[in-house]
């Protein structure tokens, strides 16, 4: 080996050597922290930044005017536990097993973005539910895939030294079922200026339902607008990536664990450090798998190759947006509501003119069994509410039919919906002659996508994820017999 080569290998490892110990010397504090902000089924548009007459959500509003506004974000799943488990591993729920299922468990092998962050010097936490609900330690995990555990940012903070990045993810309990919290903000409410969305009856009793689930979502912006303060507080506000946003669509009739918009279609504000383009408004579609890849991305971290989503971070920087066009959805079990423990497998494709369904056992009943077979009750993919009980105790009424076909009644295979003519998605045109070129381009938009990201119903549908776990508790009725 010649001196000539030695010299420069050497000057190679030396210049190396620098070069990383300079990385290793920066300042802990350079890089951002994070803060999610996740409410626990809020959907789109109920909130003030989106033109909501009704709702106010002042923190939101904020973030939106110093961030990244998106109105076509979509939750990939519209269930709690999958649609956490795509927004912590980047993927599509097809490719989780287990964890595209309510109350399931979550797979060890699973990447998750708060893990990959606490190895590369993250301090991590979460408060509320984080991932769930389900049974993560059934894997063997040590910990929930969102984090450890605390009480609440403050403590967190607290156990946090302040020259240490950190990830938090306040998970919030509300709007959850039943709305019970943030009475307080009911006075000020204006029933009549309550949208009731075509899928509903106008009726007193369901305007009275949706301003108690406004109470809840003005009560989770009240309490994200209390851990700002905290973040304010320690100095840390400005470093700090902050992220609020729905799991996924709320839980009256048509909504959560149905493949509609009611469901799917969720709130979302990207508020980034100040390098970032600030006080813009989205309208490409993005949904949750796009969130892992986009925190990873802004805090300098690689992105694994298994996750399915692309990186917001050009958006955020204000950069031109190209594709984006579409969003894919799909669901499997959510509560154990059906005879032999199945669900009702979808998938989905959402574009700006249309969605186009695919319901993949459309001999079952989408919105579970009429009779009660182990959780929640009659039709219980349908939570209980005053609205749900309102139109089974009045189905056989004329007027009030429709509204007990659409919600409850068995699907056909295909749905679409043409969104421009009938935004409501009250009327399926599945069949009409005149889209059926339609029907066939998005159908095969939506088998190229799972075949390209390896939905097992693609290639082996044979209804495994019927066959997972299930952790969710037996109906009080039910055990009552």
């Amino acid at each position: 080996m010649s001196r000539f080569f030695m010299f420069a290998v050497l000057l190679c490892l030396f210049h190396l050597n620098v070069v990383g110990s300079a990385l290793a010397d920066k300042p802990a504090q350079a890089r951002p922290n994070i803060l999610v902000l996740m409410a626990d089924n809020w959907a789109w548009p109920h909130a003030s930044a989106y033109g909501d007459g009704v709702v106010k959500t002042p923190t939101f509003d904020a973030l939106a005017r110093e961030g990244t506004l998106f109105t076509r974000a979509y939750c990939s799943v519209p269930s709690c536990s999958p649609a956490r488990a795509v927004f912590l591993t980047g993927q599509a729920a097809h490719r989780l097993e287990d964890a595209a299922s309510l109350h399931s468990q979550f797979p060890a092998r699973l990447k998750v973005f708060p893990q990959l962050l606490a190895d590369s010097g993250y301090a991590t936490g979460f408060s509320g539910k984080g991932w769930g609900p389900g049974n993560w330690s059934a894997t063997g995990l040590t910990h929930n895939p969102a984090g450890q555990p605390y009480d609440d940012l403050g403590a967190f903070l607290q156990a946090v030294p302040k020259d240490k990045p950190f990830c938090f993810w306040l998970s919030s309990k509300d709007p959850h079922v039943p709305w019970t919290e943030g009475r307080d903000f009911l006075p000020a409410l204006d029933r009549s200026r309550v949208t009731v969305p075509p899928v509903f009856p106008d009726h007193p009793a369901v305007r009275e339902d949706l301003l108690h689930y406004y109470c809840e979502v003005q009560n989770f912006d009240r309490t994200c607008g209390q851990a700002i303060e905290l973040l304010k507080q320690r100095g840390v506000f400005e470093n700090t990536i902050i992220v609020m946003l729905g799991d996924n669509g709320w839980q009256m009739p048509r909504g959560l664990a149905h493949m509609y918009d009611l469901s799917t279609h969720v709130p979302l504000v990207i508020r980034s450090p100040t390098h970032l383009s600030n006080a813009a408004k989205c309208e490409a579609f993005v949904n949750f798998e796009d969130l892992a890849p986009t925190l990873l991305e802004l805090v300098g971290l690689p992105v694994p190759a298994e996750m399915t989503g692309l990186s917001l971070r050009p958006i955020l920087a204000g950069e031109p947006v190209e594709g984006r066009d579409e969003v894919f959805l799909e669901r499997e079990r959510h509560a154990n509501v059906r005879a032999g423990d199945v669900g009702y497998p979808c998938r989905a494709i959402r574009t700006k003119d249309f969605l186009y369904i695919r319901n993949l056992r459309p001999d079952r009943w989408p919105a579970g069994d009429p009779e009660l077979h182990f959780s929640v009750g009659p039709f219980g993919d349908v939570d209980n509410s005053p609205t749900k009980e309102l139109i089974l105790s009045h189905r056989e009424e004329p007027a009030m039919a429709p509204f007990y076909r659409m919600i409850f009644a068995k699907r056909p295979a295909e749905e679409l919906y043409d969104l421009n003519a009938d935004p409501g998605e009250t009327m399926n045109v599945a069949d009409r002659t005149e889209f059926a070129t339609v029907k066939r381009e998005l159908h095969a938009r939506l088998e190229k996508w799972r075949q390209t990201t390896g939905d097992p119903r693609s290639t082996r549908d044979d209804d495994r994820w019927d066959r997972f776990p299930y952790y969710g508790n037996r109906a009080k009725a039910a055990v009552a017999k």
